[in-house]
């Protein structure tokens, strides 16, 4: 692999002031030159199969309204999926859902490690920094928020709910998060779904909330709620009210108090 643009990620605000982080690691749908489109035509590029659709908008917006900073992927999840450790096959998917992808076929463990070390590894540098940093400037510990979004039909199968909050080991932010948000009545939302940790979709918040005792919250977001940026925007603003409440409630505001 020589060649092409290998930013893997981009911070914002990172003079933000507020105890908390927003991640998102699927925000790009970006292939570097050099893989040659990986064999996908555009329909496959332009898909969920590809990054989180609608989620970097409503990532951005979200850490603005939270006034804390923004780590979010800047290449696409079918070239490296920065929320899987190397060990797991679909890190490197040779399918996603009614896609091949035939530029992952047959990767030797010396490619495999390659694409790691140029996607996995600075993305989750420049998190562990930030949240480090973020911690160093609030003197407490911070939360962890990660945003991504879903597609509403799954492998001919339609999904009835609108937005999931999931956890890892440790629930009490996630559940904080879906009381409050039931508590408005605004948008079906469910606990650990449409995925849970049993699904192998929480490596981040294994790495960078439950390994420092961080409350921290992978938040899932129906892709056609937030197609456009005024229904993004819309997500984020709403989101933000929500988690500042669950961060309120005396159980996590223990936790991210440290």
């Amino acid at each position: 692999m020589a060649g092409g643009d290998w930013t893997a990620l981009y911070i914002s605000g990172a003079d933000r002031p507020a105890p908390m982080v927003v991640a998102c690691e699927h925000a790009s749908n970006r292939i570097p030159e050099d893989l040659a489109g990986l064999g996908l035509d555009r329909t496959a590029c332009t898909s969920h199969a590809a990054y989180d659709i609608g989620a970097a908008h409503v990532a951005r917006t979200l850490a603005e309204e939270l006034d804390a900073p923004l780590v979010e992927g800047a290449i696409s999840r079918v070239v490296y999926d920065c929320n899987r450790p190397l060990s797991a096959p679909d890190a490197i998917p040779v399918t996603s859902e009614v896609f091949d992808i035939p530029g992952n076929r047959d990767l030797d463990d010396a490619a495999r490690r390659a694409r790691f070390e140029r996607v996995h590894v600075p993305f989750h540098t420049a998190l562990a920094e930030t949240c480090r940093t973020q911690e160093d400037v609030c003197r407490r510990r911070i939360a962890l928020i990660t945003v991504h979004s879903f597609t509403p039909v799954y492998m001919g199968q339609q999904r009835d709910l609108d937005i999931g909050f999931l956890h890892d080991a440790t629930p009490g932010f996630a559940r904080a998060t879906l009381a409050a948000e039931r508590a408005r009545g605004i948008w079906r939302a469910k606990l650990n779904a449409p995925y849970s940790a049993k699904d192998g979709v929480t490596h981040t918040l294994a790495m960078h909330g439950e390994a420092h005792g961080r409350p921290s919250l992978m938040v899932e977001i129906r892709n056609d709620l937030i197609a456009d940026e005024d229904s993004g925007t819309r997500m984020a603003y709403h989101l933000a009210d929500t988690i500042l409440i669950a961060l309120a409630a005396p159980d996590v505001a223990r936790g991210a108090a440290g």
